[in-house]
């Protein structure tokens, strides 16, 4: 559909919704009885879109969607397969009444804006490259492509929501050089990496990734919703503390590291880590001890827990953690979990092996804006190695880790919340 043809539907809407629709809301369940959890985000997303409010039921049915019915709108739930009811006003006003009591653990969050979203991303990268891209893709929520030169050029704020894919911002290539330093695919990302910060002005890779990861935390700082996995979250604070030290061994960047690395990095620039040791070892597989060992893991056994918040107090880590399980299976990745004693007190564990010592989740706020840090590379996929095949999320439409993806992308478009005294 294009501008025209929108617009001219969403004034036709506003026209004849209120008569079309009138007694009739449409519920879209989210706990166990929804047949595509990850496409009913992509339906709420869709409902945005026509300037149409949606009240999002916190821990009701699993956190459930509700707005008024609307013909189109119910053909597209059929389209995508997802399961809802037609229920009447009254059905809708008690739904309602029931969350809005005291005593009950919900809340009414109501969603009345479209996010704009920007994934920051290689431009030779693929949409399975990544679990975000991967989920905003299956869940049919368009976002836009940027990289290095894009964010230096000050687009950020242009967008509401920023994901970052699983970015090295120390400048080390993701710790790679030991085991694929003759692999073509590494060869190629390197000499693309020296090839851009060259254009963009830096002698050095990590010289670049530095000043991209300041225009992230400005883009934060100034209000921006930041959304990261797998290696970003780890690096870009490694990156931010380090800032005027060189931590990078001269196999990666040509010069020498400084020996007093350690002792000079700064945790008071990060987003939500400090007392962190750095490895500095080309050889180890490793950037920094707020990423957990991998040895010893076992996929059966490998499970963390989300937190219960009071949605009513607590509304944004609440719609954080909406899901039909509370138990969620682990995943791997070049950063796989969070070192309990390396996160900042002022950061919000989300979920967490509270037997390991190690969060999965986490959020927290920088200035106006908030960041989420989530461990791993793909829900779905235990141990992603290099070249191994994407995920298809159409084995995996109830995937509860992939939910934890989508609720961040909706939680730009929650109206603000007045501050409960």
């Amino acid at each position: 559909m294009n501008n025209l043809r929108k617009s001219i539907f969403i004034l036709i809407l506003a026209i004849l919704l209120p008569v079309l629709s009138k007694g009739a809301h449409i519920l879209i369940p989210m706990d166990k009885t929804q047949s595509n959890h990850l496409k009913a985000y992509g339906i709420a997303y869709y409902v945005l879109t026509y300037d149409v409010e949606i009240s999002w039921l916190l821990n009701y049915r699993g956190g459930s969607f509700m707005f008024q019915h609307h013909r189109k709108f119910e053909q597209e739930l059929a389209i995508r397969g997802v399961s809802y009811q037609v229920i009447a006003d009254v059905q809708a006003a008690a739904i309602l009444d029931e969350v809005s009591h005291p005593d009950v653990n919900m809340e009414q969050i109501v969603l009345h804006k479209v996010p704009r979203i920007a994934v920051y991303t290689p431009p030779h990268s693929l949409p399975w490259d990544d679990a975000v891209t991967l989920a905003l893709t299956y869940a049919e929520i368009p976002y836009d492509a940027i990289y290095d030169e894009e964010v230096l050029s000050g687009v950020l704020p242009l967008y509401d929501w920023l994901h970052v894919h699983h970015e090295d911002f120390t400048g080390q290539f993701g710790k790679f050089w030991a085991a694929y330093r003759n692999a073509p695919w590494y060869q190629r990302d390197v000499q693309l990496a020296e090839e851009k910060a060259r254009k963009l002005g830096f002698n050095r890779v990590p010289d670049l990734k530095l000043a991209v990861a300041k225009s992230i935390q400005q883009f934060v700082a100034g209000g921006g919703y930041m959304f990261a996995m797998c290696s970003a979250p780890e690096s870009i604070d490694i990156a931010l503390a380090a800032e005027g030290v060189d931590i990078v061994h001269e196999v990666f960047d040509g010069t020498p590291m400084d020996p007093n690395a350690q002792e000079k990095l700064d945790f008071s620039r990060t987003f939500a880590f400090h007392n962190f040791q750095i490895v500095t070892n080309p050889f180890e597989y490793a950037k920094s001890d707020i990423d957990v060992p991998k040895t010893g893991r076992d996929q059966r056994t490998d499970l963390f827990s989300l937190f219960e918040f009071s949605a009513k107090w607590d509304p944004v880590p609440t719609m954080l953690t909406q899901n039909h399980e509370s138990l969620i299976k682990g995943f791997m990745g070049q950063t796989t979990a969070f070192n309990n004693h390396t996160i900042k007190p002022t950061v919000t564990i989300l979920g967490e092996t509270r037997a390991k010592n190690e969060a999965r989740y986490i959020h927290g706020s920088f200035g106006n804006g908030t960041f989420t840090f989530y461990g791993g590379h793909d829900p779905e996929d235990y141990r992603h190695f290099v070249g191994d095949p994407p995920t298809d999320l159409n084995l995996f439409p109830n995937s509860p880790g992939y939910r934890l993806i989508l609720n961040n992308v909706l939680f730009p478009a929650a109206r603000k919340q007045k501050q409960k005294t």
